[in-house]
């Protein structure tokens, strides 16, 4: 009886309306599950805590008007208005529905259907007609909606991907977060639901992994629709009248997506080849839980509330504009200099002195070829070098040419730090460290000339060298001499910038 239609609003409610009645196929979905449906959210809607929940989505609506606050019926009539349109028997009205293209039963406004004009606003409507043609099944679908969203930060976060499967997922995820939050504000006779305790890009990534993780187990490392690659996009959005469009730091919608190679890396993340390395680095990056202040006499009691937001999801979503930034701080576990002013921010004590043991080429290897699209031959070259090196410092002890080339950011001062303990190590009758080839392929583009990112090169070297030094326990007898440098994310874009 349903089907996506590629509409977010529309697909994520009739996801919550399959999810509600046990249905991932929308179209086994009959008349008796939408009256289910519409029991469900006549009994809800129309009583608290969901009342206030619903200010989010619906301002204005016939479940929230002020006047209607003792007037049980007529919220019940409102609720029957909008909740079962589409039984046979409601007139239509000549239009067609604009998510489904069926006959229409209503022209409905902003207090109906999130983000859209509200009534006598005829701008950007076909005709000069305000409003927006609707039938019954999509009425009642847009107004499921909010219990298929998670609730974070006074907003609700709807999740929708071209892939039906992973659009029901979160759609169940959050409906049974809802269902459970509905029943704690009535048991404690709350007129609110408590919110979820993430940020809505921590909560995103989080569940991602979370449901990508249980359907490689049920599907025996396949994933989502046998492995086949699909994008996801999340709206954190509010419908209230109050937020500024055009205010930059508040917007009233705000857009995360996530494109297929994105979802293909935390796909990746999850199995069991790389999953022990990844909750290694995700666990460090938790916000660090300030002390809840207590009234006088009360003693402050450490990391109350739990973590609200995770620092490498966050970052997740700002890729690939930022890899170069995610590979320093979380890969090579750089210290971010800005990061001391937040004591909540685990970022300011990252240090690879103490943290060694975090560092991951195989890690590293896979962020490379899913997210950068790095060649693979210059990446076989950069692990070689890496190990190349690592050997010779091992070998010969060599202290000061693991801090230069750690630390040095002149170009021409790195190149001539390179060349020295090659030239060096033959003197020894050993072979070079790094051949021509090698060493064009890395971090030139002609003679003398460096490639744009032979920084990130370098960093890349690095993350092999320290993995392999720590395994051959050199930095565990060296550690005064792995330096504590701090990196500035802002000041490393516009290098980018510039470099490009």
């Amino acid at each position: 009886m349903l089907r996506f239609t590629g509409h977010p609003l529309f697909d994520v409610g009739a996801a919550t309306i399959g999810a509600f009645v046990g249905k991932r196929d929308l179209s086994t979905i009959t008349v008796g599950d939408l009256e289910r449906v519409a029991d469900c959210l006549t009994e809800q809607y129309t009583v608290d805590p969901l009342k206030t929940f619903l200010v989010v989505a619906f301002p204005n609506s016939g479940f929230v008007q002020p006047a209607y606050a003792h007037r049980i019926d007529k919220r019940l009539e409102y609720a029957k208005e909008v909740l079962r349109a589409y039984r046979s028997d409601v007139p239509k009205i000549g239009m067609k529905c604009a998510f489904t293209g069926r006959p229409a039963v209503a022209v409905v406004f902003r207090q109906h259907v999130p983000l859209i004009t509200g009534e006598d606003i005829v701008n950007f409507h076909p005709g000069g007609n305000p409003g927006l043609p609707v039938s019954g099944e999509a009425l009642l679908c847009i107004q499921a909606f909010p219990l298929g969203c998670a609730k974070c930060s006074g907003r609700l976060l709807a999740v929708h991907s071209d892939n039906g499967d992973l659009t029901y997922e979160f759609a169940e995820k959050f409906l049974q977060m809802n269902m459970a939050a509905i029943s704690m504000a009535q048991a404690a006779g709350s007129t609110k639901m408590p919110e979820a305790k993430a940020r809505a890009g921590t909560l995103l990534i989080d569940t991602l992994l979370q449901l990508e993780e249980a359907r490689l187990e049920e599907s025996g490392g396949s994933g989502y629709g046998g492995g086949q690659p699909c994008s996801l996009t999340a709206y954190h959005l509010t419908n209230s009248g109050q937020s500024n469009p055009l205010d930059p730091r508040n917007p009233p919608l705000q857009i995360y997506h996530l494109p297929l190679e994105m979802m293909s890396f935390l796909r990746s993340v999850v199995s069991a080849e790389y999953r022990h390395e990844w909750k290694a680095i995700a666990s460090r990056a938790w916000e660090v839980p300030k002390p809840k202040k207590r009234k006088r006499g009360d003693a402050r009691t450490e990391g109350e509330g739990g973590p609200r937001r995770n620092f490498l999801y966050e970052d997740v979503l700002k890729l690939p504009d930022n890899a170069r930034y995610v590979l320093r701080t979380y890969f090579l576990r750089t210290a971010v200099r800005w990061a001391k002013r937040d004591e909540s921010d685990p970022r300011s004590s990252y240090s690879l002195r103490e943290e060694a043991d975090l560092v991951s080429w195989k890690l590293t290897d896979l962020f490379l070829r899913k997210v950068m699209n790095v060649d693979r031959q210059r990446v076989e070259q950069i692990r070689a070098l890496g190990d190349r090196l690592a050997e010779y410092v091992s070998a010969q002890n060599d202290k000061g040419f693991f801090r230069n080339f750690f630390t040095l950011n002149n170009y021409g001062y790195f190149r001539a730090e390179l060349i020295k303990a090659d030239a060096s190590e033959v003197r020894r009758g050993q072979p070079p460290l790094i051949t021509f080839d090698q060493f064009i392929e890395i971090f030139e583009e002609g003679d003398e000339i460096a490639r744009p990112d032979w920084r990130l090169a370098r960093d890349l070297v690095l993350i092999r060298m320290v993995e392999q030094l720590h395994q051959r326990g050199w930095l565990a007898r060296n550690r005064e001499v792995v330096p504590e440098i701090e990196s500035e994310p802002v000041l490393e874009v516009r290098e980018s910038q510039e470099e490009d």
